[in-house]
């Protein structure tokens, strides 16, 4: 399927549910709404991925004593703590125009919003490191009496938290428990008490079955054994058929990994919500967010770390030699230069180490093709005004039930404005299990396709969501986050992929297999840490 090719009925049907499809193509759509694509970097991206050869001036080359690729929340994270170790002579490479990766953020005159991941969940008081950085940006504000961080009122999700919309309506909470029968609720009880099961559960070595950073989870038999099913066979396993559980279940896996339950590790599955519940019978850790998401801890730590970023330049070859590793670079408008490095932090996904360096390049190594990412669609829609709701009130997480889209968060929820107008952040994941055919899709069409396909989506929910739309912007994330199939978390791919390589250091969310903000924090630090033994810096380590 090429959408570039297809007409506007073929391409709704393809990328929506048919219901959905066939009420939108009933009637001719009112011309779309003003926008553009948003971070269209995927041209230098490509060149890149490519292995486009660039030759250097003699004169363009500097020394640098650490070069860090990429200024997602891994590159910052690793710069934030060279620095706080006083490691100064520092680059860091980012080849789109603004640093953040999947965590951006956007502004209007409204509101701030994100273009990605847009919450964490208040860490424990175990993950030392995240908290360290969360007091520090004044997110946290202390400890309790138990050593657990405690947060500000204005960063926890207010309620009412999240909703969603079935039958013509908007119900309370994710799990649909309107018309739940018997069976229903008793398969759902049955599945919390397995998780309570799973959140006491402790190793010989006193480690959570399920914890954040995944690194600090049991690697016991018990628990290997769930990275060999996917969620779906494990569901199968217990005998837990009920509809409303299954959606559940395949919704958590589509948020967090941008794939379906049938296809997404069964131990990943359970991470979801065993990692960040801190003991049974406890509901889930509190989600803290803000209006721009995880921009606000981008913004952080880029504060830290901005005069020594270099936006519009990406690393396009890496090669390591006897002196250090050399990292050629290239800009939009193609300009080359050269950084001789004494070491570099790679983090920037697996496919782009396979493209980018050198040595890889000629010979991948054999963990590179474990990696597998999702696709995703953001759209961020500016609404004059709120629209109209039937059923349960408006919610910060508005998900759509019957859609293969996750819905909408809605940016001036932390703000409380709970009138007026609004900006609304859509996410569609294309959790084909065919990832590379469902990138193509997401390439070939435009602004203006997944424009129409997201307000032909919303209109399910809201009916006058055009007339309200004043601007609709979009993103395309190709390689948005890693997925977690079967033998993605104990296979060994991610363990091999973390060794350092002749002086490059890697760091990236896709090295935990989940792609979450702490993830990505953790092994930026962790990349930081091995570049301070390798110099011989004597700092106590945050890890």
């Amino acid at each position: 399927m090429d959408p570039s090719k297809l007409s506007r009925r073929d391409l709704l049907a393809a990328l929506l549910s048919a219901p959905v499809a066939a009420a939108a193509c009933k009637k001719s759509p009112p011309p779309l709404p003003p926008g553009e694509l948003a971070f269209p970097s995927e041209k230098l991206g490509h060149r890149v991925r490519d292995g486009a050869k660039v030759e250097v001036p003699s004169d363009a080359w500097a020394d640098a004593g650490v070069v860090i690729v990429g200024a997602g929340v891994a590159g910052l994270s690793a710069a934030w703590r060279l620095a706080r170790a006083g490691v100064t002579d520092v680059a860091i490479l980012e080849l789109d125009t603004a640093p953040g990766g999947t965590a951006k953020s956007g502004k209007t005159a409204l509101s701030a919003y994100p273009w990605g991941a847009h919450y964490i969940t208040r860490p424990m008081g175990e993950n030392r490191a995240l908290v360290t950085m969360l007091r520090e940006a004044g997110i946290v504000t202390g400890l309790d009496a138990a050593g657990q961080p405690v947060v500000g009122e204005e960063t926890l999700c207010r309620d009412p938290q999240e909703r969603v919309f079935q039958g013509g309506e908007w119900h309370a909470g994710i799990y649909l428990r309107d018309g739940a029968s018997a069976e229903d609720l008793a398969q759902l009880a049955a599945f919390r008490a397995e998780i309570d099961r799973l959140v006491a559960l402790r190793d010989a070595k006193g480690r959570r079955a399920f914890a954040i950073p995944v690194a600090t989870s049991s690697d016991d038999a018990e628990l290997v054994a769930l990275d060999r099913v996917t969620l779906g066979e494990w569901l199968d396993q217990k005998g837990w058929h009920s509809p409303r559980l299954r959606w559940l279940c395949d919704y958590a896996c589509r948020d967090d990994y941008g794939t379906h339950a049938t296809e997404t590790s069964a131990w990943a599955g359970i991470f979801y919500w065993a990692a960040r519940t801190r003991a049974p019978g406890r509901d889930t850790e509190p989600v803290l967010t803000w209006p721009e998401g995880n921009g606000r801890l981008v913004a952080h730590l880029y504060e830290r770390t901005r005069e020594r970023v270099r936006l519009g330049e990406a690393a396009i070859e890496i090669v390591p030699d006897d002196a250090g590793v050399r990292v050629v670079t290239i800009d939009a408008a193609g300009r080359a230069r050269g950084l001789r490095a004494k070491q570099v932090v790679f983090a920037a996904p697996q496919f782009i180490a396979r493209a980018a360096i050198r040595p890889f390049r000629d010979a991948p190594p054999p963990h590179v093709a474990a990696f597998e990412y999702a696709p995703w669609m953001v759209a961020n829609l500016s609404l004059s005004s709120r629209p109209k709701d039937k059923g349960f009130a408006f919610a910060w997480d508005n998900v759509l039930y019957d859609s293969p889209s996750l819905g909408y968060v809605s940016a001036t929820h932390q703000l409380y404005r709970d009138h007026g107008p609004n900006v609304i952040t859509y996410y569609r994941a294309l959790a084909d299990a065919d990832a590379t055919g469902a990138r193509r899709h997401l390439l070939a069409a435009g602004r203006d396709e997944w424009a129409d396909v997201a307000l032909a989506d919303l209109e399910t929910a809201h009916p006058e969501i055009r007339a309200l739309t004043t601007r609709l912007d979009v993103v395309r994330w190709g390689h948005a986050m890693v997925r977690p199939k079967p033998g993605m978390i104990f296979g060994g791919a991610r363990k091999a992929a973390q060794q350092p390589y002749r002086g490059i250091h890697f760091a990236c969310t896709d090295l935990s297999g989940v792609a979450l903000f702490e993830e990505a924090f953790f092994h930026g630090l962790r990349a930081a840490e091995e570049v301070l033994a390798a110099r011989g810096i004597a700092s106590e380590s945050m890890l």
